[in-house]
């Protein structure tokens, strides 16, 4: 009975308790009236500051908050937070609902440190924060040394930097875009230990007058500068000089003020450090999508040499300079003056040997040529930009000229099917002069009543005079009716003028952002071409009546396009609908052409990110681009592109529609350094136009046909990156399987292709203690061909392993040993194998503040490397020679 009575007491309690209760509720929105989700809201005493409840905002921007017994609703406050914006507090009165509307905050984020006993994140909204000094070691120079060892984030050889498997649309210095996507002076140049941390900063949108508006899922890197390092000029200087004959000056000044910044530099080498690579434009293709324009690509060459498997330093003969300047001020109200130019100079000397094998249906081609090329390139480059970035005005004009000056020499002794053309060396000689120069315009304002107009224009010029030699008596059975004759002369121009121009009006409204634009683009482009035959009294002929082009192409384009943007904070997505008119005239008097087309295009795409926990995201992409050939596609005189080929078309202009479908699943646990990434990319193209080749043991024909065809690429890859506390170790690893399949038509007969390359990646970068670090990285590449022509299925594999040991005895002293080691397997050949080595010691000398190193390359004195390359029914053999053994002695010290 007892027991009875003593449920019923305690569920009376609990019955008093629920009645008693209050519910408090509300909306939580920004300031345009978006809900914002996944707030927290929490119910706060007055007096002391403590939580007694809290929820979530839903979907709707809406909570409930339970009022505890006991608890009067005027001794409470109601507090609202959320990442990216500042908090709110009110308190409640009486049963009517406690609203609030949240404004956005960069500065003032609560900061969310995950921390462990050694390396530290930190998380501020989308911004991912790494401490510098936990992942560097005494022998990182560069803040790029530092960047590969973080987890995360891959660096490819080329310098790309990708986080989580994609790569970064810029590399901010302190917030300012100092080199655009130019970043390899950056992660090559400043010192490790001026900068405190490498953000990454998802979702990045630097235009402020866009930011909350319009969807954006680019990822960016932010260095931010160390406090002491703002107040000074900082250099971090090398002079080197060793045997044989060898030296590398790398002189630079360097200053990263709020007010300025700027990274000038002077460099020179002949040890094989390619400058060249310091200059790539990391998102070139984005660039070229963004002003809808292809520069006509360089025409002729010295010949198509596959570029050895091998780091470029193992490989390069050169003499490089690179006067580098790069100057940014920052005025008041936002606007920014930045100049950036360059000028390179490299005398680049390569000597190799090269088996081709071709496999037709009925028959196999083969032939060999060997080459000593020496190329004299001088690069001059000059930028200036103006950038107003203010939240209700944006401005970026940039003007760039560009002037790509090269001249290269080649001795060339081929052997076609066992026969040495004409028995001789030929020699070639091949001259291009490059010159650019566009202005880019954007402006976008935002207006009163919230909505945005945009202002956009691009104008360009371009030229290419190319001229290339070769003789003499280079096969004068095809080019000169089997008389002896003093050379053979290419020429080729295409000289273009190009204009894009719209106007563009943004509606942002609660969910979702309305843009829609309006404009034109002229594109104008003339090819002329002549290839000559110089007797041996220096007289000159035409060497038929069909080598010369006098071609004029225009393309006008009239379009229209609306565009939604949902920049929500769980769920981000883009819808673009663009319409376009092109007409499009290309005529030539020499072969009575003269067409016309006009064509109406849709090319939609939709993208989406959806946010499925604070860390992990999914992201969607479609895409339609119907797309027209250029006026490469539609020349009908030949042109002599290299010494053994031949190209002409006769066919109309090419059309193509191109269709892409990608998913990617990232999945971050700040907490415990782990990341990783799985991604699916299918790509199918169809056109009306294939290219027809006529292969013989002498020349290479190759004309342009009406053939609807298509090619389809499948692409499957994914990564992992665990930083392991207990080994002091940063694993990371991926995989990639592709496919590609795709028909030509060779010697009359159409033969489909298809390509599957497979490559497993496996890396460690470990802090065994202070004295002693160690990485190890392998990646495993295998690649099948197969064809309608059976002696053409190919296996090849191929291991490149790298490790390095550093052993740091005292702040003094450095040792370092590395090697890398080569692999090549293919059915038929013998096993190839590599394996270079390095060694380098480091001495300081405290009083001069001055580093002595001693470092030897390729120690063991590798002269010579093969390496095999497969494409479609081709076979290549080539073989290279190397600079061998470089011993050198460094001074560097730093100001």
């Amino acid at each position: 009975m007892l027991k009875y009575v003593g449920l019923l007491v305690i569920a009376l309690l609990f019955s008093a308790y629920g009645f008693a209760q209050e519910n408090i509720h509300g909306t939580v929105k920004d300031s345009t009236g978006k809900p914002v989700w996944f707030a927290t809201v929490s119910l706060k005493k007055k007096a002391t500051n403590a939580i007694v409840s809290y929820s979530i905002t839903n979907g709707n921007g809406a909570y409930t908050l339970v009022v505890p017994a006991g608890e009067l609703p005027d001794s409470l406050l109601v507090e609202v937070r959320s990442i990216g914006y500042k908090s709110a507090v009110k308190a409640i009165a009486g049963k009517a609902p406690v609203d609030f509307v949240l404004h956005v905050s960069v500065n003032q984020l609560q900061s969310v440190v995950v921390k462990s006993s050694r390396p530290v994140l930190r998380i501020n909204g989308d911004t991912l924060n790494y401490k510098v000094s936990d992942f560097a070691n005494a022998q990182d120079r560069t803040i790029g040394d530092v960047i590969k060892k973080l987890p995360g984030i891959t660096v490819a050889t080329d310098g790309t930097i990708y986080y989580n498997n994609k790569p970064i649309s810029n590399l901010y210095i302190g917030g300012d875009n100092l080199l655009d996507d130019k970043y390899n002076i950056a992660t090559n140049t400043i010192p490790q230990g001026v900068v405190d941390k490498v953000q990454v900063i998802q979702n990045d949108q630097p235009v402020k007058v866009l930011q909350n508006k319009v969807m954006s899922d680019d990822v960016a890197l932010n260095l931010t500068i160390k406090k002491g390092a703002k107040l000074q000029l900082v250099g971090q200087e090398s002079i080197g000089a060793g045997l044989p004959a060898n030296y590398d000056v790398d002189l630079n000044a360097m200053m990263f003020k709020d007010k300025y910044k700027a990274i000038n530099y002077i460099k020179g080498n002949n040890t094989g450090d390619d400058l060249q690579r310091e200059l790539v434009a990391h998102n070139f293709s984005d660039y070229s999508q963004r002003i809808d324009n292809d520069v006509p690509a360089t025409v002729l060459s010295l010949g198509a040499v596959n570029d050895p498997a091998l780091s470029r330093d193992r490989y390069l003969f050169n003499q490089s300079g690179l006067i580098n300047l790069n100057n940014l001020v920052n005025f008041k109200k936002n606007v920014q003056l930045k100049i950036n130019a360059w000028y390179f100079h490299d005398t680049q000397k390569q000597d190799y040997s090269q088996m081709n094998t071709i496999f037709l249906p009925g028959d196999t081609v083969r032939y060999s040529e060997t080459q000593h090329n020496r190329s004299v390139p001088d690069i001059l480059h000059t930028q200036f930009t103006l950038n107003v970035n203010q939240d209700k005005y944006y401005l970026n004009d940039v003007l760039l000229m560009d002037n790509n000056r090269s001249v290269s020499y080649s001795n060339l002794n081929t052997s076609l099917s066992g026969r040495q053309a004409n028995g001789a060396m030929v020699n070639q000689v091949f001259k291009d002069n490059a010159l650019n120069f566009s202005n880019e315009f954007n402006m976008i304002k935002s207006l009163k009543s919230n909505n945005i107009i945009q202002a956009y224009s691009y104008i360009s010029h371009s030229a290419e005079p190319e001229n290339r030699t070769i003789g003499p008596n280079y096969n004068d059975t095809v080019f000169n009716k089997s008389v002896p004759y003093h050379q053979l002369l290419q020429n080729v121009n295409v000289p273009a003028w190009y204009t894009n121009n719209y106007l563009s009006f943004k509606i942002p409204a609660n969910v979702v952002t309305q843009s829609y634009r309006t404009g034109f683009s002229v594109q104008s482009q003339t090819l002329t071409s002549n290839l000559g035959v110089v007797q041996n009294n220096n007289s000159m002929s035409a060497e038929s009546d069909s080598s010369m082009n006098h071609l004029n192409w225009t393309r006008k384009k009239l379009y229209a396009e609306a565009a939604y943007d949902l920049p929500g904070t769980i769920l981000k997505a883009n819808l673009t609908l663009p319409v376009s008119l092109q007409q499009i005239d290309y005529s030539d008097s020499l072969y009575a052409l003269n067409k016309h087309l006009s064509r109406l295009y849709f090319n939609p795409q939709f993208r989406v990110k959806y946010q499925t926990s604070l860390e992990n995201y999914l992201t969607l992409l479609y895409s339609y681009r119907n797309q027209t050939g250029t006026i490469e596609d539609l020349y009908r005189g030949y042109i002599l592109t290299d010494y053994r080929t031949l190209n002409a078309n006769n066919s109309d202009l090419t059309e193509s529609a191109n269709q892409t479908a990608a998913f990617g699943f990232n999945y971050r646990k700040a907490l415990t350094l782990f990341f990783a990434g799985v991604n699916v990319l299918y790509n199918h193209t169809a056109s009306n136009n294939i290219a027809s080749e006529v292969i013989t043991n002498t020349l290479q024909q190759r004309v342009m046909l009406p053939y609807p065809n298509s090619t389809n690429s499948l692409t499957v890859s994914g990564n992992v990156s665990k930083y392991s506390f207990a080994l002091k170790t940063t694993f990371s690893g991926g995989m990639q399987w592709q496919n590609n399949s795709s028909v030509q038509i060779q010697n009359n007969a159409l033969l489909p292709f298809n390509t599957t390359t497979e490559s497993a990646n496996l890396s460690a970068n470990t802090k065994v203690n202070d004295e002693v670090n160690f990485s190890y990285k392998a990646t495993l590449t295998q690649t099948d061909s197969h064809s309608a022509v059976e002696a053409s299925a190919f296996h090849i594999d191929q291991l490149l392993q790298h490790a390095e040991v550093n052993y740091i005895p005292s702040d003094d002293l450095q040792f370092k040993l590395s090697g890398e080691h080569y692999f090549t397997r293919q059915q038929g050949n013998p096993d190839l194998k590599y394996f270079f080595a390095d060694a380098s010691a480091k001495f300081r000398l405290k009083k001069l503040k001055t580093d002595v190193e001693l470092n030897a390359v390729n120690f063991l004195n590798v002269k010579n490397y093969s390496y095999l390359n497969l494409s479609a029914n081709t076979f290549t053999a080539n073989s290279y020679t190397l600079p061998g053994r470089i011993i050198m002695l460094r001074l560097m010290f730093n100001i």
